[in-house]
């Protein structure tokens, strides 16, 4: 199996901590993230992906509109260095344990999160990434 996503749900994903938009999210995203952490391959997609399905219906002018595609564009751009691959709709990747470390570090420094401006979730993964991993969903990978 492969989970889907969107290249800013990348940056989502390292201080989800169990919080989300309804119990549907809550629980779609655990689930993701327990599946990333067990070493499920990540494909990227443009648009909706496996984070948005439990709102896809509720958001879907949402997940199309163009902040939501430039949030993709600026995440691919910063995280592909760091990840070694050009992150465009198709590229797959395995999170390992090193790669989510240095992830997570460059997040707390500000380095990757261009595509965090303006996003409702920002104060919180801001003090979220402040604390390390504690606290987060994702803490181990292979």
């Amino acid at each position: 199996m492969t989970v889907h996503l969107r290249a800013h749900h990348l940056l989502c994903m390292l201080t989800y901590s169990g919080k989300g938009y309804s119990k549907a999210f809550v629980h779609n995203f655990d689930r993701l993230v327990q599946r990333i952490g067990a070493g499920e391959a990540i494909e990227l997609l443009a648009g909706p992906d496996d984070v948005c399905a439990p709102i896809a219906g509720n958001a879907e002018e949402h997940c199309h509109c163009a902040s939501v595609i430039e949030r993709d564009r600026l995440a691919g751009s910063d995280l592909a260095p760091l990840v070694g691959v050009a992150l465009a709709p198709g590229a797959s990747l395995v999170l390992t344990a090193p790669l989510l470390a240095r992830l997570r570090a460059a997040f707390a420094t500000g380095r990757i999160r261009r595509a965090c401006e303006g996003c409702p979730w920002h104060a919180m993964c801001t003090e979220v990434a402040k604390n390390g991993d504690d606290g987060t969903a994702l803490l181990q990978c292979p």
